[in-house]
């Protein structure tokens, strides 16, 4: 039979006990900011020992050097994401340079303390000191617990996170217009990080509704994204961040293997989530808490998780803040013992993914740095080149500018997540992307063409318009599976005047 958990079980006053409680309290964050940065440096130690983890890392580096020599975000250089993360690469890159992810992946580091601080702040408030450190520490060992390549990124669920974490907190403190700037900004990162609204809408309610408090709050909401949309262009904005992707968000094609991918990324979760979840568990089967704010954060950020279907891992980072709240409000409720075997067990599993984290291989890197060097080899700095496959980084990597502003083929293709041909062509690329596409190489051919589908559904012999472009191109080399294709005006190094 579920029973009512008391009211002083759920809730804490924070800093409560008159000139003793300052005292611990300034003495208390010091403590934990510190404690809270420390152990997100050792669990993102494995982020520093490569150069790239993913591709969207190397999407966000081109993209960012190709806004530093002046394009604009959704004409010139475009993506399916909001524009913060790529400003944010952008600023990095101006301030210390593009020849590097190490200041980026610092940035990273500060976004998971910022989270963890924000989610210590809120457990501290209702449950206690005890609760703030559980809460902090809890958050950081799960979101090192997928695999490396999605935690070990500095890419946009990272930077999303603080930002759902600071809504939910300025949600609890009534502070409704920078709950909605929060909301904006999450959803600026990445369009899923706008899930966070449902659980605010929740509390917001539970407060009473007042007519200021919801305006507040929605005009703290729409103004940052209507100033994003004004700042690029409004109808760039909504095509690249909302209406353009249908046919990428359907599983047409993949059915079997997102399903299997999805399984997947579930269950490495839950192994990282071993000494929470058994907790979360019992409490749900023997109390009612009244945190229904925390249950919808959780059930918004599964739904957040599902949409698209693609089940990528790192979509799954979105499930941990609320997770560590659920965990560290049924460790308050359950005795003592129970506490000490979660971060016991937590602990474990954090140390086996920071692991596998260090000895993960390396081999899509060692192919993209393969690539890269042909194509140095086989071009001047100047010359701009076209990659043909889901690798955007070998352009970094290469130092070479794309000659287009699609990145990858995936835009032109719908090939994504291990599609078969069922959904993956030319008809199902982003609409008008191959008018586009076709007079980008018309008006200034690349140099070489690198074919590095390497037996996909995308490659040439399945899209005839590609074949057409590289009719105009000799093979001169293949590395590690990809081809290499030198315009037949072999002699040509200089470049047409920008604006040809």
């Amino acid at each position: 039979m579920l029973t009512e958990v008391p009211s002083s079980r759920l809730y804490v006053s924070e800093g409560r006990g008159g000139t003793s409680g300052r005292r611990r309290t300034r003495r208390y964050w010091p403590r934990l900011l510190l404690s809270l940065t420390a152990l997100a440096c050792l669990t993102r130690l494995p982020s520093f020992t490569r150069p790239l983890w993913n591709p969207d890392e190397g999407y966000l580096a081109v993209q960012a050097r190709m806004l530093a020599h002046g394009g604009t975000l959704y004409e010139t250089v475009v993506d399916r994401k909001p524009p913060l993360v790529p400003w944010l690469y952008e600023a990095v890159f101006a301030l210390f340079g593009s020849d590097s992810l190490t200041p980026v992946r610092v940035c990273a580091v500060a976004a998971h303390v910022v989270t963890a601080v924000f989610l210590a702040s809120l457990a501290r408030g209702r449950w206690g000191d005890t609760a703030g450190r559980t809460a902090g520490a809890l958050y950081l060992v799960l979101s090192i617990g997928l695999n490396p390549e999605d935690t070990q990124a500095a890419t946009f669920e990272v930077f999303m996170l603080p930002w759902t974490a600071a809504a939910l907190w300025c949600a609890d403190r009534r502070r409704w217009g920078l709950c909605g700037l929060a909301i904006a900004a999450a959803f600026l990162s990445k369009q899923t990080g706008g899930a966070v609204l449902v659980p605010v809408v929740w509390m917001l309610w539970r407060a009473g509704g007042a007519r200021s408090a919801v305006l507040r709050c929605a005009v703290g909401v729409l103004a940052p994204i209507a100033t994003a949309a004004l700042a690029t262009t409004p109808t760039g904005f909504a095509f690249w961040t909302v209406t353009g992707s249908g046919a990428y968000a359907s599983i047409t094609g993949s059915e079997l293997h997102v399903l299997l991918r999805g399984l997947t990324n579930a269950a490495i979760l839950s192994v990282a989530c071993a000494g929470v979840l058994p907790p979360i568990v019992r409490v749900l089967r023997i109390a009612r808490t009244g945190c229904g704010e925390l249950w919808l954060w959780l059930a918004s950020s599964a739904a957040a998780v599902i949409f698209g279907f693609h089940f990528f891992g790192h979509y799954y980072l979105q499930l941990v803040p609320p997770l560590a709240l659920l965990g560290t409000l049924a460790l308050h409720i359950l005795p003592r013992e129970h506490l000490r075997r979660s971060l016991l067990a937590s602990a474990c599993a954090g140390a086996l993914f920071l692991t596998w984290g260090l000895l993960s291989p390396r081999t899509e890197l060692a192919h993209t740095e393969q690539v890269a060097t042909a194509v140095r080899e086989h071009t001047a700095p100047t010359e701009r080149v076209l990659i043909w496959g889901m690798h955007p980084e070998t352009y970094w990597l290469a130092n070479r500018q794309p000659a287009s502003r699609f990145l990858t083929a995936g835009l032109l293709t719908n090939f994504s997540g291990g599609r078969d041909g069922g959904g993956v062509g030319e008809r199902f690329a982003v609409p008008g992307s191959w008018s586009t596409f076709r007079s980008e190489i018309r008006t200034r051919p690349p140099a070489i063409i690198v074919d590095d589908s390497r037996g996909g559904p995308y490659g040439p012999g399945r899209i005839g318009s590609l074949r057409r472009i590289l009719g105009e191109y000799r093979e001169v080399g293949r590395v590690d599976g990809a081809v290499v294709y030198e315009h037949v005006d072999a002699g040509r190094r200089q470049e047409p005047p920008e604006g040809a």
